[in-house]
């Protein structure tokens, strides 16, 4: 799964990266994403790439309770993602990729979890796949665009910390996930694109948020 990860770049290596169109951005770095916050997305349009933000945390179109009532959306298993209400619309119609510098997972150690920051080992933003949606509240009819991270089976490298992972794209696998060629993307990426390193468990307290949590811990 993926349940806190960092978004903390410029907007010059996501603009580079991803070759974005659009007005430069002055982008708030996030070393401790939580569900619910606000999250830099990247989609398509007939111009180009495109960042805008979002909700992490998919609210289905159809939706018509409180959000307080909402199942946990953050996450979307690949392999059920076609056909699970919650997201198999957005599957069908609204991917989109999302940047990140890393993410945390937490590995059991007995009655003990320790935090891992993992990142790519080339030091380039990480791609997740994701899936989008529009939603309008009820009463006001206010419009929200929200998300969610698909993830898979750990691979090799992964499977020493936890047994899932977020799906990962190269920037070759880029135009093949957001056309609708998920056969082909959605799998754990190769072993040796990541890294990982021990972090503090500062980072569980979604009120740190700052650098310090990415130090290597012993």
């Amino acid at each position: 799964m993926c349940g806190r990860f960092t978004q903390a770049y410029t907007w010059r290596e996501v603009y580079e990266f991803y070759s974005l169109n659009g007005i430069a951005r002055n982008l708030q770095p996030n070393y401790n994403v939580a569900p619910t916050q606000m999250i830099n997305v990247i989609g398509r349009d007939d111009k180009g790439f495109k960042m805008r933000d979002m909700r992490w945390g998919l609210v289905p179109s159809w939706w018509k309770k409180p959000l307080k009532e909402l199942p946990s959306t953050i996450n979307a298993r690949s392999e059920s993602v076609a056909d699970k209400p919650m997201f198999r619309t957005a599957f069908r119609r609204s991917r989109c990729l999302i940047p990140a510098s890393g993410f945390y997972e937490w590995k059991r150690d007995g009655d003990e979890k320790q935090p891992y920051f993992v990142s790519m080992a080339d030091g380039s933003p990480m791609t997740f796949a994701g899936l989008w949606e529009i939603w309008h509240e009820p009463e006001s009819g206010e419009e929200m665009r929200s998300c969610t991270i698909l993830t898979t089976e750990a691979n090799g490298f992964m499977a020493e910390i936890h047994h899932r992972m977020p799906v990962i794209l190269t920037p070759e696998e880029f135009e093949a996930w957001l056309k609708g060629d998920a056969a082909s993307v959605l799998k754990a990426c190769n072993d040796n694109l990541l890294e990982a390193r021990r972090v503090s468990a500062a980072v569980g307290n979604v009120r740190n948020n700052g650098p310090e949590l990415l130090e290597p811990v012993e």
